[in-house]
Order: C-alpha cells, then sequence, then structure tokens
C-alpha cells in the first residue's frame, strides 16, 4: 500500500532528528601524534578509545615535536596533537600558526607545571632555586638531565646553559639527554642512594607522588612564572575541525585536569597497564566524563554517540 503524501513528509521531516549524516569517508580513521610523554600517551589513548567505541579508526605515531608539527602542516600526515605545552612550545607551533598550517581547538588541560626540580633532601641542603645550581656541581657531577632529544624542556636546558644563565656554563654544566623513562629511572636510582640530581619535572605526572621532590624557583624567565605554569592545547592540521566536524566537535568539548592525567599516568608507570588498558579503566571508573565529552557528538554514521560509547566502554 502507498504512503500518504502527509506521512511521507512527516518521515521526512523527522528524520535528521534520528541521525545526523554519517562523516565522510576521509574522516573515519583519525591520525594522532604522540611524543613520547606519558600525558600525551594516555591523553591520546583515551581519545583514540572513544573515537573507536563511535566507530571510528585511530592510529597513533610516536615522532618528535618538530616533525608533529611538519606533518600536521603538510597536511597530509596527521590529524590531531593534544600535546602543545605552552608556553614552552612557543617556538616550535609559532611558524606553523602564523602560517595558518597549524590550528589551536582549545586548552585541554590548565594550570599543569613545567620546569627543574630536586629530590627533597638536595633541597633541604639548600638547593631551592636555579641561581643555587651552580654551587651544587660536585655533587651534581655537572649534569642538568632532560628527556628526549628536541624536546622543549631540553632546550630551554640548553639555552640557560648557553647563555650562562646562573653561572651555568661557566660551572661547566651539560644537559644529559634520553627520554622520559630513562630520567626517571636516573631520579630514581639517585634517591634511593640520596645522591644529588636536576631534572626536568612537570605535573601532571605520578612522578609528584612517586618521589619526594621540590620544584625550584628562580626560572621564569626561561621556564616561565609559577614553576613553568602550562597550559596544554589541542591542535590539528589546517580545516580539519570544519572537514570532520564531527571529531571536532570532540575536541572542542575534550578536556583533562591534572586529577585525572595523573591517575591515568599512574596506571601506566605504576602498575605497568598498557596505555590504551589505562585509558579504558579511566573511562569505566569515570563515566561520568563521557557527558561531557560527546555532548552533541554522534557515532561515525551518524547515531547518538554517548548512547554506543557508554555501551562499550562502560560495561
Amino acid at each position: 500500500m502507498n504512503a500518504s503524501p502527509s506521512l511521507l513528509l512527516a518521515a521526512l521531516l523527522a528524520a535528521p532528528v534520528l541521525a545526523q549524516a554519517a562523516e565522510p569517508e576521509q574522516c573515519q580513521t583519525v591520525r594522532f601524534s604522540d611524543v613520547g610523554w606519558t600525558d600525551i600517551t594516555v591523553t591520546t589513548a583515551t581519545t583514540s578509545a572513544v573515537l573507536e567505541a563511535l566507530g571510528y579508526k585511530t592510529h597513533t605515531t610516536m615522532i618528535s615535536v618538530p616533525v608533529t608539527y611538519k606533518s600536521l602542516a603538510n597536511g597530509r600526515d596527521l590529524d590531531v596533537f593534544l600535546g602543545n605545552w605552552m608556553p614552552t612550545m612557543e617556538n616550535d607551533i609559532k611558524a606553523y600558526r602564523d602560517a595558518g598550517t597549524v590550528e589551536t581547538v582549545r586548552a585541554n588541560l590548565e594550570n599543569a607545571k613545567y620546569t627543574l626540580a630536586v629530590p627533597q633532601y638536595l633541597y633541604d641542603k639548600g638547593l631551592k632555586d636555579f641561581s643555587d645550581i651552580a654551587k651544587f656541581k660536585q655533587e651534581l657531577g655537572g649534569k642538568i638531565y632532560g628527556i628526549e632529544p628536541g624536546n622543549d624542556g631540553n632546550r630551554t636546558i640548553q639555552k640557560m646553559i648557553d647563555d650562562n644563565a646562573f653561572g651555568l656554563k661557566d660551572a661547566g654544566f651539560k644537559i644529559v639527554q634520553s627520554s622520559e623513562a630513562g630520567m626517571l629511572s636516573q631520579v630514581d636510582k639517585d634517591q634511593r642512594k640520596n645522591e644529588a640530581i636536576v631534572f626536568l619535572g612537570w605535573e601532571p605526572h605520578p612522578m609528584n607522588t612517586r618521589f619526594k621532590m621540590q620544584y625550584l624557583t628562580g626560572g621564569d624567565a626561561y621556564f616561565g612564572p609559577d614553576f613553568g605554569k602550562a597550559t596544554v592545547y589541542t591542535n590539528t592540521r589546517k580545516g580539519y575541525t570544519e572537514q570532520c566536524s564531527n571529531v571536532g566537535q570532540l575536541l572542542k568539548n575534550l578536556v583533562f585536569d591534572l586529577k585525572d592525567e595523573s591517575t591515568m599516568m599512574g596506571y601506566v608507570l605504576d602498575d605497568k597497564m598498557k596505555p590504551d588498558a589505562a585509558a579504558k579503566r579511566f573511562i569505566k571508573d569515570n563515566p561520568g566524563k563521557l557527558d561531557a565529552w560527546l555532548a552533541g557528538v554522534t557515532t561515525v554514521d551518524g547515531k547518538p554517540g554517548l548512547e554506543a560509547a557508554k555501551a562499550k566502554l562502560t560495561q
């Protein structure tokens, strides 16, 4: 039996309410950069888990910060980077931001820290400020520990040495570059022996509870005020949030806090969980996060996103 024109019109009018258009095919795989910092690893894993629950495919490439920005800017290799720590990464992003080839979506973390730190026992001995470092050259072996080569924090430390700030060049200080894991292993080793070490510290990170540590004052000219107070932003390639508007809406909603990230990082670093498992555990334990993250977001084929994600991630 043929439907009446009024029924057909009603069905057509109702259709957009039931589901939005599916995301374009080129948007159905979301490509992330992970620069090897555990905080960015866990936020990337969490975002990927949510997207996969919505029916997307995700791909994460482990690359350095400079290569991340080149890859976003070329418009072909990457879509999203969740780890733009500012202001320390200003020199990394500036040229691309000015050229319009990399865009900033929003802040995804506020009130982070990023500066040099020491163990509590060394702080108690008098190494409390950047100006104290050179006084402890012998105990420190003339070393300041950073993370992976090319990292903005390492470059900041090297600039301090090159500038002879705080007498570091005259004292013969050098930066030791390795990785986040390598640096933290050295801190752990030295703390067990009550030996002196100055290292690049930041929050969120479980190092803040794993170690008895203090951040140094006096580094404002290099790391910024308030112990390198930082805001972490989400970056995308040019035009991405318009081209892939559903993923774009998720990215516009996506925000974490210091406790969230430190918890997930603890799962990875202390409990030895894989990042994907850590992300799923966090979501299952905190299902309310999905309510805000998925406001106005659908599945890849246009169905209600929150219902689908909760069914896959919180049961």
